[in-house]
C-alpha cells in the first residue's frame, strides 16, 4: 500500500539525511495535540504580590501571584480562573480594579518585593472586559511595577509607580501618568537611575494629590543595599506637575531613608500613615495630609524588611485600626502605638492585603503560602487551597508505578506527590506528602531504597527523610578545620549514578557521601574564585547592606555527575566557573575560558552532563542578576576544551534557568527560561517556545522519566506540570522525515490494566477542592498527519494476537501531531449499544469488556494510507494474578456479555411486538365495525398477557450477581459462577415461554387483525 511504502522510506531518512537535519518547518502549532497537564500542588501555594477586589461585589477578586500570573474569582475564592496566561510574562507586581467600571482592570508586571528570586516584569497591561483580553500599554523596561493608582471617576487617568530594575540602573523608574487610558505616558516623577516607587497613595477627595515613597536600592549577586540619598517622601497636589520632598523638619527621621510604606484614611484623607526605614525606623502619622508628620512608634518591632515587605494599611472605617505586614500580620486598634499578631495559623511572610470598604471585617491577605480570607478582622482565617501557584526550584522522580514527583518550593518545604492517580477524581492536595520543611530546594529519592530521600533547605541544611516514619535526620556535611562552609541559598545536590546511597553536595567544595550522608569526603579544593569581597558583611553605603543568607556568594550552584563514566563530574559556581574532573575528584580543571561571549563571573545556573558523550556537557549561564537578560547555553563534546553557543537572544526570549537532554535523542533538548519552556529538535539550531498547556512562567527544573518518557516540569510560579510521553518529539528529532509522512503512528507507551480506586477523604467534592489533572486513562496513541485531508476519517483499530479487531476508534484530524486515548475496553456488540441509545425498558448501561494484558497491534488507516505499531498492555504491578486466572475471568465476562446480548435481543423482540399491538389497537379503536370492537378487547388482553409473559425479573435477579464479575481480575467466585449458570437457565426458560406465547397467542391475534384487512402487525416467530 502507499502508506506502507512511505513508512518504509521514512525509516531510511535518518540514514540518508543525518539526525541533525530536521527541517525547521515543524511549528509549535503542529504540536498542539500534546498538552501539558498541571498536577499541583495547591495546598502549599506560592507568593502573592497583589490583591484587589470589586468594592461593590467583593466576591469578584483578582490575585496577582508573584510569578504565577493573574487569577480571578467571581465567588469569593471558591473557584479561580487564570486570566493572564496568554501574555509573555507572569511576574506580577500590582493589580488595580477601576471601581467606577469594574470590567476595567490594570496590571503592573514585575514583583515589587525584590528578593533574590523575585519575578521580573515587562510593562503595564489593561483589560476592559474583566480579564478576558489584555492590551500591553508600554513601560516594558520598568521591570517592576509595585503600585497602580486609578482616578476614581475618570478611567483615562492612571498613575503607575515603577520600582524599576533591582539588579541594574534603569530610567523607567518613578511615577508615570496617563490621561488617555494608557496610550501615552508622562514621566512625572524621576529621581535617579536606581531609585523607584516603594508605595503610592491618592487622596480619594482630590485626585490631583498623591503621596509617593521613593526608594533607592540595589541588589547584586552578593549583596542587597537599601537606602541612599535618593530615597524620600514626595507629595504633589497638581497631578504630578510639581512635587514637594518632605524632610527632617517635617517630622521624618533624620539621615538617609530607605523603603517607605504608605496608607491614607479614605473617610478623612488628611490622616496618612507612613512606615519609614531609617537609621531608627519609625511609624509616622500625618493629620494634615502629609505636610507634617509625628512619630507614633519607632525602634524595635518597626523595622521593615525592605526587600520583602514594608506595607501598612488603615481600616476604611476606623482611623485608629492599622494592619502592618511583615513576617506576620499585626493589627493595631490604637493608631499604631501597639500591635498584636492576628495571623496565627497563617503562612508567614505577608505581601498583600485587601480590606473590604463595605465590610472591614472582611479581609483578603496574600502571603508566601497563597491567599487567606478572614471575616473577623484577622482573628480567624480560611486558606484558599486551590490556587496552584507554587514556586518550585527543583523536581525529581522515582520509579514507582505510577511514579512520584519530588520537589522543593520557595518557603514551602519539600514534597512528594503522585504524577498520576489510579483512582477517581484528580490529584488533590492531600495526595502530597511533606518530606522536609524550610525553603525547599533540591529533593531526591534514594535510588536503592525509595523509602529514603534527601531534601535541602536554605543555608546548606540537608536532611535525609524516611517517608514511612516521617523521620528527618540532619546530614549536613562537616566543615574542615577553621574553614567555614559557604552554601548557596539554593545549593547543589546530585545523586551518584553508580553508587546506591551516593550523594554529591556543594559548598565551595564538592562533598561526597557513599552511605546516605552518614559520612562525607571532600573531593575538591575550593572551586570558586574565593573572592573575600563577595563573602563578608559590608556595613557601608546604606541602611541595609546584607552579604549573608540569601546573598551568600562564591559557592557551587550545580553538580552534574556523568552517567557514562563514574570518574567524570561537572561543577558550576555562582561566580562564573565551570570545572570538570575526569578522575572522580582530586584534580579539577577550570574550563570556563572557552565561552568567550559570556561576561566574566556570570552565574552558572545549570550544567547538564551529556547522556551520549563521555566528555560532553551543556552549560547554562544566567546574568540577569547584573541586568543582562540574554540567554546563554553552551555545549562541549571534549571536556570543555571547546564550547559552541547553541542559544542566544535570536533563539530564546529571556534568560535561561535549566536544560534537559533527552536520553534517547541526542539533539532533543528542553530549556527552562524565565518566560516559559523551549524545545529544539536539532541540538539548538532552531528553538520553539512550548505553549501547549504551559504559560510564560519561570521554568526552573526539568527531568525526563526514564521508563515512562514523560517530561516533568518544575515551575517557579505554577507548581508542576507533566508532558506525557514525549516520544513523538523524540521521533521528530531522530527521524527528520516524520513531518512529511502523510500518516505516521508513533510508538505508543505501554499501558497498564489496573483497578481504579475511589477517592480518599471525599466522595462528593463540589467545586472548591483543587484537583490536578491525571493522565488520560488507558493507552495514549499519538500520530502525525502531514496534511489536512478535510473530512477523510482517521480510523484506529486495536488488534489482538489473532488479528481480531477488539476496538475501533475514530481519530482527530488536525494537521500535525494528534493524540487520542484508548480506554482499554473492547467494542460493545451493536445490540448492546442500541439498547443503551434507545433506553430499552429494564436495560442498564452496558460495560464493554476490558482488554487482557498482552501485546496488541495498533492499525491506523486514512484513505489508502496505513501505519502500524505494537502496543503492550501490562498488568497492574501492585497485585499478582496468574494469567490463567485472568483468562478465566475474561472468558466468564465474555459469556456474561453473550447472555446480555441475548437479553437485549429478547427485549428488543418483545418491544417490537408491543409496538405492533399498540399500533393495531390505535387503529382498531377508531374502527366502527363490530369485529374491531371484539379485536380491541382481545388486543388489550393480549397486551396484558404479553407484559406478564415478558417478565425479566428472574433473569435480572441473577444478572445483578453476574455484573460483579467485572469487579476484579481474578477467577470468578463460586457465587458468580452459580449466578452465571442460573442466569443462563432463567434466560432459556424465559425465551421458551416468550416463544410459545408469540407462536400461539400473538400469531392468533395477528391473523385475526389481518382478516379484518388491517396490515399493521409485524410477523412473529420463535426468538430462541
Amino acid at each position: 500500500m502507499k502508506g506502507k511504502s512511505l513508512a518504509g522510506l521514512f525509516l531510511l531518512l535518518p540514514l540518508l539525511l543525518g539526525a541533525s537535519s530536521l527541517h525547521a518547518q515543524v511549528t509549535v502549532d503542529q504540536l498542539s495535540g500534546m498538552q501539558a497537564r498541571s498536577i499541583g500542588p495547591a495546598g502549599m501555594s506560592g507568593r502573592i504580590a497583589s490583591i484587589d477586589a470589586v468594592a461593590s461585589d467583593p466576591d469578584v477578586v483578582y490575585v496577582g501571584a508573584a510569578t504565577g500570573g493573574v487569577w480571578k474569582s467571581t465567588n469569593g475564592g471558591q473557584t479561580w480562573k487564570p486570566v493572564f496566561d496568554d501574555q509573555r510574562v507572569l511576574g506580577i507586581g500590582a493589580v488595580a480594579v477601576d471601581q467606577s467600571n469594574p470590567d476595567v482592570v490594570w496590571v503592573g508586571t514585575g514583583e515589587g518585593n525584590p528578593r533574590n528570586s523575585a519575578g521580573v516584569g515587562r510593562g503595564v497591561y489593561k483589560s476592559i472586559n474583566g480579564g478576558d483580553t489584555w492590551t500591553l500599554l508600554g513601560l516594558e523596561r520598568s521591570e517592576r511595577i509595585h503600585r497602580i493608582v486609578l482616578h476614581p471617576t475618570n478611567p483615562d487617568i492612571a498613575y503607575v509607580g515603577a520600582m524599576g530594575p533591582a539588579w541594574s540602573d534603569g530610567e523607567q523608574r518613578g511615577v508615570f501618568k496617563t490621561v488617555d487610558g494608557g496610550r501615552s505616558w508622562e514621566h512625572v516623577l524621576f529621581v535617579d537611575a536606581r531609585t523607584g516607587v516603594s508605595d503610592m497613595v491618592m487622596d480619594p477627595t482630590n485626585s490631583d494629590k498623591l503621596i509617593v515613597g521613593m526608594w533607592s536600592f540595589r541588589r547584586s549577586p552578593w549583596f542587597f543595599e537599601s537606602g541612599a540619598a535618593g530615597s524620600g517622601l514626595y507629595v504633589t497636589i497638581d497631578g504630578g506637575l510639581s512635587w514637594r520632598l518632605a524632610d527632617e523638619s517635617d517630622g521624618l527621621p533624620a539621615g538617609e531613608l530607605g523603603r517607605i510604606g504608605l496608607a491614607i484614611y479614605p473617610m478623612d484623607p488628611s490622616i496618612v500613615y507612613a512606615l519609614v526605614e531609617a537609621g531608627e525606623s519609625a511609624l509616622l502619622r500625618s493629620s494634615d495630609g502629609g505636610r507634617s508628620w509625628r512619630t507614633v512608634r519607632s525602634g524595635a518591632g518597626v523595622d521593615p524588611r525592605p526587600f520583602y515587605y514594608s506595607d501598612i494599611f488603615v481600616d476604611p472605617e476606623n482611623e485608629l485600626r492599622l494592619y502592618q505586614l511583615h513576617s506576620r500580620i499585626e493589627r493595631s486598634d490604637d493608631g499604631g502605638r501597639t500591635f498584636e499578631d492576628v495571623g496565627l495559623g497563617v503562612h508567614p511572610d505577608f505581601h498583600a492585603l485587601w480590606v473590604d470598604p463595605g465590610d472591614p471585617r472582611h479581609l483578603y491577605a496574600g502571603t508566601d503560602g497563597g491567599v487567606y480570607v478572614s471575616r473577623d478582622r484577622g482573628v480567624s482565617w480560611r486558606v484558599i487551597d486551590n490556587l496552584p501557584v507554587g514556586q518550585f526550584y527543583h523536581v525529581s522522580i522515582d520509579m514507582d508505578v505510577p511514579y512520584n514527583v519530588y520537589g522543593g518550593m520557595q518557603d514551602n518545604g519539600s514534597w512528594k506527590g503522585p504524577s498520576d492517580l489510579w483512582g477517581n477524581g484528580g490529584i488533590r492536595n492531600y495526595h502530597w506528602k511533606e518530606v522536609a520543611f524550610g525553603d525547599g530546594f533540591g529533593t531526591l529519592v534514594d535510588a536503592q531504597d525509595p523509602s529514603y530521600g534527601y531534601a535541602m533547605s536554605q543555608g546548606g541544611n540537608l536532611m535525609r527523610f524516611d517517608v514511612r516514619t516521617g523521620e528527618r535526620k540532619r546530614i549536613r556535611p562537616w566543615a574542615p578545620d577553621s574553614t567555614p562552609l559557604r552554601f548557596s541559598w539554593n545549593a547543589a545536590i546530585a545523586a551518584d549514578p553508580y553508587i546506591p546511597g551516593g550523594i554529591y553536595y556543594g559548598s565551595q567544595f564538592v562533598h561526597k557521601s557513599v552511605d546516605r550522608g552518614e559520612t562525607w569526603q571532600i573531593i575538591s579544593a575550593d572551586l570558586t574564585t574565593n573572592d573575600p569581597e563577595k563573602q563578608r558583611q559590608q556595613e557601608s553605603g546604606g541602611l541595609t547592606r546584607e552579604a549573608t543568607g540569601a546573598e551568600s556568594h562564591t559557592t557551587i550552584l550545580t553538580i552534574a555527575p556523568s552517567a557514562l563514566s563514574q570518574d567524570v563530574v561537572w561543577v558550576g559556581t555562582d561566580d562564573g566557573r565551570v570545572q570538570v574532573t575526569s578522575a572522580g575528584g582530586g584534580q579539577w580543571y577550570d574550563v570556563t575560558g572557552g565561552m568567550g561571549r559570556v561576561p566574566d563571573s556570570t552565574w552558572v545556573a545549570h550544567i547538564e552532563a551529556s547522556k551520549f558523550r563521555v566528555g560532553g556537557a551543556f552549560a547554562v549561564f544566567d546574568d540577569h542578576r547584573r541586568g543582562n537578560w540574554e540567554p546563554y547555553i553552551y555545549r562541549t563534546d571534549d571536556y570543555g576544551d571547546d564550547w559552541d553557543r547553541i542559544a542566544d537572544a535570536d533563539d530564546i526570549d529571556g534568560f535561561v534557568h535549566t536544560l534537559e537532554q533527552d536520553p534517547h535523542a541526542e539533539n532533543l533538548l528542553f530549556a527552562g527560561t524565565e518566560f516559559g519552556l523551549y524545545v529544539t529538535f536539532n541540538g539548538g539550531d532552531d528553538w520553539l517556545k512550548w505553549t501547549h498547556g504551559i504559560p510564560s512562567v519561570p521554568v526552573r527544573s526539568l527531568v525526563i522519566h526514564p521508563r515512562d518518557h514523560d517530561l516533568v516540569i518544575g515551575t517557579h510560579g505554577r507548581a508542576i506540570y507533566v508532558l506525557d510521553d514525549i516520544r513523538p518529539l523524540r521521533e521528530l528529532a531522530t527521524n527528520p522525515g516524520a513531518a512529511d509522512v502523510a500518516l505516521f503512528l508513533f510508538e505508543p507507551p505501554a499501558a497498564y490494566v489496573h483497578a481504579t480506586a475511589e477517592a480518599d477523604g471525599y466522595h462528593f467534592t463540589a467545586d472548591a477542592i483543587f484537583q490536578g489533572r491525571t493522565r488520560e486513562p488507558g493507552a495514549l496513541l499519538s500520530y502525525w498527519l502531514a496534511e489536512n485531508d478535510g473530512d477523510e476519517p482517521v480510523t484506529i483499530e486495536l488488534l489482538d494476537f489473532d488479528d481480531r479487531v477488539v476496538r475501533s476508534l475514530e481519530g482527530t484530524r488536525s494537521p500535525g501531531l494528534n493524540r487520542v486515548s484508548w480506554d482499554l475496553r473492547e467494542d460493545l456488540p451493536d445490540v448492546l449499544l442500541d439498547s443503551q441509545s434507545t433506553g430499552q425498558r429494564g436495560s442498564r448501561p452496558p460495560q464493554a469488556l476490558q482488554a487482557l494484558p498482552g501485546t496488541y497491534t495498533v492499525r491506523m488507516v486514512r484513505g489508502d494510507r496505513e501505519s502500524r505499531r505494537t502496543l503492550e498492555l501490562l498488568p497492574d504491578p501492585r497485585v499478582e494474578i496468574d494469567m490463567t486466572d485472568r483468562i478465566a475471568k475474561h472468558q466468564a465476562l465474555e459469556r456474561a456479555q453473550e447472555l446480555d446480548v441475548r437479553v437485549a435481543e429478547l427485549r428488543q423482540a418483545t418491544n417490537n411486538v408491543r409496538k405492533g399491538v399498540d399500533r393495531a389497537l390505535q387503529l382498531l379503536e377508531s374502527d366502527e365495525r363490530s369485529i374491531a370492537a371484539e379485536l380491541v378487547t382481545a388486543g388489550r388482553s393480549l397486551r396484558t398477557a404479553l407484559d406478564e409473559v415478558a417478565d425479566f425479573q428472574d433473569v435480572d435477579q441473577y444478572r445483578s450477581g453476574v455484573s460483579g464479575l467485572s469487579s476484579s481480575y481474578d477467577v470468578p467466585t463460586e457465587g458468580q459462577r452459580i449466578d452465571l449458570i442460573r442466569m443462563e437457565e432463567a434466560l432459556e426458560l424465559l425465551t421458551d415461554r416468550i416463544d410459545g406465547f408469540l407462536l400461539l397467542d400473538v400469531t392468533r391475534f395477528r391473523n385475526r387483525v389481518h382478516a379484518a384487512d388491517l396490515e399493521v402487525f409485524p410477523s412473529v416467530g420463535p426468538i430462541g
